[in-house]
């Protein structure tokens, strides 16, 4: 057993858990947010036991004076709980053995949204909670969404599986926003997960090593929309059969539903007509956003981001204006879909989160002309998916492990060159794209395959990117704006409809909120009653 070391500087943590004061928490999984859980179990009042395999993460909370002892050794029959981290498995392939320890002991197993979920319950349940989950595009929507909260003067936190641990964010109070990112493992470990507005974007194929099939994986998520609290809002993408069905059964079930689509126009919900968002209601039109001439929201990946967005804001009681002017400055995400730079007509374009094909394949539809730098460590099934989009391309610059069997696949089809590496590619193609004389070259990278052949990871990749680029001579630099992740300082004073402390009246028009008020035009929530003042929907 490690005995924790003379406590210093002990860095108390931002939401101390409370819910287990007194009582015995084993943890399992001391990396990314779990020393950040296990200081708010501390802080909290719990008797905290903690493992993890690395000797290195062991060490580290031994530092910050968590008790660190092997969970295989301990007194099970003492333990209300263990708190596992996302990464561990708990189901799929098998059951961790700390799971299995726990279960025969009759201890719960939970994760760190549960732990927050519980905590608001206790110091602010009215406190507004707005949690997102999907395949794709989770990051995107919280940000967009956390933006869009500070431009209507709110005060906003946001974290989850983007960024900052939840635990480690500010406590819940009245008024304050919890912006929460979930990824499946997040939702399975939070039974009592019920926030005010559920953000389900969409379900393809994914993590089915840790949930065996695509029915299980797609029943985890559906637990964040079914859990939407009385009087909240659930936002559902409609544009997959397993999401669509999960919108039927939350009307079913009462809840306030709102659908959105990129694909097909709706009487009732939020849909994209050509580059614009429609707010419908009764086969009415409420409110159009146009999206057009937004970089940092291209293409219809984005669009479904930004309908979700939208509605999740007004369930908060965003006037529709407010969300149309915020949205216009998003800054967006860096490496997805990023534009670093221009040289005249030419586009530098930073897609490096795109480490499938299924990712490029979202760039490749947002643009023509492109110079499209790909290839890294390759993935099951290559770029052969992404053959209708090959059109679009103007030339190839290839990289990486990947480089010899993307050329196989772009045959004859696209024109192409083995690059190798990413800084001959930047070169090659923005010398290519500068003498095209094509309408509006973009020089794309958007790998469609991980990092780990000549990164450590998709982030250095996308910053070596932008590195490059800077140094094409002639090329105009964009500084990337402050995103949400970094935002520190709370925009001041308010707006109509992005009060600060909650939302009066009805909102003039595009999915009022039901907030303490009438709601004159576009969707109100029919839970509505409200509680003034405190931000909730």
């Amino acid at each position: 057993m490690r005995r924790p070391l003379p406590h210093r500087n002990f860095r108390k943590a931002m939401i101390p858990v409370t819910v287990f004061k007194d009582r015995t928490v084993a943890l399992f999984g001391l990396g990314g947010s779990g020393l950040a859980t296990a200081e708010a179990l501390k802080a909290g009042g719990a008797h905290v036991i903690a493992y993890d395999d690395a000797e290195a993460s062991r060490r580290k909370a031994g530092e910050a004076g968590i008790l660190v002892q092997d969970l295989r050794s301990i007194d099970w029959t003492i333990v209300a709980a263990l708190v596992l981290s996302p990464g561990v498995p708990l189901t799929h392939p098998e059951p961790h053995w700390s799971v299995k320890l726990a279960r025969d002991a009759g201890a719960e197993v939970i994760g760190d949204i549960e732990l927050f979920c519980r905590e608001r319950h206790a110091i602010a349940r009215r406190s507004p909670f707005i949690a997102i989950t999907g395949t794709n595009g989770k990051s995107t929507t919280t940000a967009l969404i956390t933006h869009i909260l500070r431009v209507a003067g709110r005060d906003v936190q946001m974290g989850g599986n983007i960024g900052t641990a939840i635990l480690s964010l500010a406590p819940p109070k009245p008024g304050r926003v919890h912006v929460v990112e979930c990824s499946s493992y997040q939702v399975d470990l939070a039974p009592s997960l019920d926030p005010s507005v559920g953000v389900m974007l969409n379900i393809t194929p994914d993590h089915l090593d840790r949930h065996g099939t695509i029915e299980h994986y797609a029943a985890v998520k559906e637990r964040l929309v079914a859990g939407v609290e009385g009087g909240g809002t659930a936002v559902v993408g409609v544009d997959d059969d397993f999401s669509a069905a999960m919108a039927d059964r939350a009307v079913e079930a009462g809840k306030h539903v709102v659908r959105i689509s990129v694909k097909r126009a709706l009487p009732d919900g939020i849909w994209l007509d050509g580059e614009t968002l429609v707010v419908s209601e009764g086969g009415a039109e409420r409110f159009r956003l146009p999206l057009a001439g937004i970089g940092s929201l291209r293409g219809t990946h984005n669009a479904q981001n930004a309908a979700a967005a939208f509605a999740a804001c007004r369930g908060v009681g965003v006037a529709p204006e407010i969300i149309t002017i915020a949205m216009k400055r998003f800054p967006g995400l860096a490496h997805r879909m990023e534009e670093v730079g221009n040289k005249g007509a030419v586009l530098f374009v930073n897609d490096s989160k795109a480490t499938n094909a299924d990712a490029a394949e979202r760039a490749l539809a947002s643009f023509t002309s492109i110079f499209w730098i790909a290839g890294g460590k390759p993935k099951t099934g290559g770029i052969a998916p992404l053959a209708p989009f090959f059109d679009r391309v103007a030339k190839a610059y290839l990289i990486g492990e990947a480089a010899e069997e993307f050329a196989t696949t772009l045959g004859s089809t696209v024109a192409h060159e083995i690059a190798g590496t990413l800084d001959k590619a930047v070169a090659a193609a923005a010398r290519d794209a500068e003498a095209s004389g094509l309408k509006d070259p973009v020089v794309l990278l958007s790998p469609a395959c991980a990092s780990f052949d000549q990164f450590p990871n998709f982030e250095v990749r996308g910053d070596a990117f932008r590195e490059l680029v800077k140094q094409v001579p002639g090329v105009e630099a964009r500084t990337r704006s402050t995103t949400p992740a970094a935002q520190k300082e709370q925009p001041k004073g308010g707006h109509p409809g992005g009060h600060p402390g909650g939302h009066p009246g009805g909102a003039p028009h595009g999915m009022g909120g039901g907030h303490g008020g009438g709601r004159p035009h576009g969707m109100g929530n029919p839970h509505g009653g409200g509680h003034p003042g405190k931000g909730h929907p």
